[in-house]
């Protein structure tokens, strides 16, 4: 009975005991799976912040990058229309460039237009020079002077051109230097002179000056009355002449006859000129050798001016003009051929 009764107490708790580790089992799982569902949540409540965050920051990167965009577009706009504008600048300066080489070509063009017609008109004075005044010297500045003319034209028809003339400048140089115009206006003023030469009528008695000074003895050394004698005798010693005679006297002109002999001097003269124009050494020549006669035969020839007249007339009858410049046709005809060139481009 004893045994029974043990026997159905322990029965009874084996059921009790199951239920209470089946019943702690629970409760761990239960716990355990609190504890995973609290542990869950947090995780999730950290991934939801930090993916608020991020889409946070995503919202604000996102708003800056439209504000940049914006920026962008705005600036994008404006280079466009700085573009535009640059290009019409560019546009307006490449028509003005356009402009200001068409009128730079045709100063260039006038420019060169104009060196030519100066350099004709200087190759026309320097030839006028040779051929009419017979001035080497002043041809030559001419020639010079057109060559300077063309020296800033950097073409080739200018250099041409300029060879053409260092041709005609060398030419010159070798010529013997005769100075037309300095012998023109000697003889010029020789004709002017030739009316205030006395004439051997004209000459007044003169004494020896020589033969007077060896004559007169020191006043420091006269008495009171010689030396108021000397004096008149030296007056009446002026009143003769003494000469000495080793030709015939040429023969006294009458006024009117002088007249026509100074106006005869000066006809000679003014051939003799147009004969050195011309270059006829044989009459330039025969008027002055004519001249030189009668001054010789018809004036005072112990007169200073009458000597320095002979003495200069026979200077320049022994000058050489029988010179056969040239005709510049070389240089002339290169200027011509350079219009033509101008022209025929225009």
């Amino acid at each position: 009975m004893g045994n029974e009764n043990q026997v159905s107490v322990a029965d009874r708790r084996r059921p009790s005991l199951l239920s209470n580790t089946a019943l702690i089992l629970v409760i761990i799982a239960l716990l355990t799976l609190g504890w995973q569902w609290i542990t869950t949540q947090q995780k999730f409540s950290a991934v939801e912040k930090t993916l608020s965050q991020r889409l946070e920051n995503y919202q604000a990167l996102n708003q800056q990058s439209l504000a940049l965009a914006k920026q962008a577009e705005e600036r994008s706009t404006q280079a466009n229309a700085r573009t535009v504008l640059l290009e019409e600048k560019i546009a307006e300066s490449r028509d003005q460039q356009e402009v200001l080489q068409t009128l730079y070509n045709q100063l260039a063009e006038n420019r060169e237009a104009t060196a030519v017609a100066e350099v004709e008109q200087l190759l026309t004075i320097a030839n006028q020079q040779l051929q009419l005044a017979g001035n080497i010297k002043a041809a030559l500045l001419a020639l010079e002077a057109a060559d300077k003319r063309l020296q800033p034209l950097a073409l080739p028809r200018a250099s041409q051109l300029r060879q053409t003339l260092a041709l005609e400048i060398e030419n010159l140089r070798k010529l013997p230097q005769v100075d037309i115009s300095n012998i023109s206006l000697q003889l010029e003023r020789l004709s002017q002179l030739s009316a205030t030469l006395p004439l051997i009528s004209e000459r007044q008695p003169t004494l020896n000056a020589s033969l007077a000074e060896l004559e007169t003895p020191q006043t420091n050394n006269l008495n009171a009355v010689e030396k108021v004698v000397l004096p008149i005798w030296r007056d009446i010693k002026n009143l003769v002449t003494v000469e000495r005679i080793d030709k015939p006297e040429p023969p006294l002109l009458p006024a009117d006859n002088a007249r026509y002999l100074r106006e005869n001097i000066k006809l000679r003269l003014l051939t003799a000129r147009i004969a050195l124009l011309q270059r006829d050494e044989a009459t330039y020549k025969a008027d002055l050798t004519a001249v030189v006669d009668w001054l010789t035969l018809y004036y005072d020839g112990k007169h200073p001016k009458t000597k320095q007249a002979i003495a200069q007339l026979k200077e320049l009858s022994n000058s050489d003009i029988n010179i056969e410049l040239p005709q510049l046709n070389e240089s002339i005809g290169a200027v011509n051929r350079y219009k033509q060139t101008l022209e025929d481009h225009d």
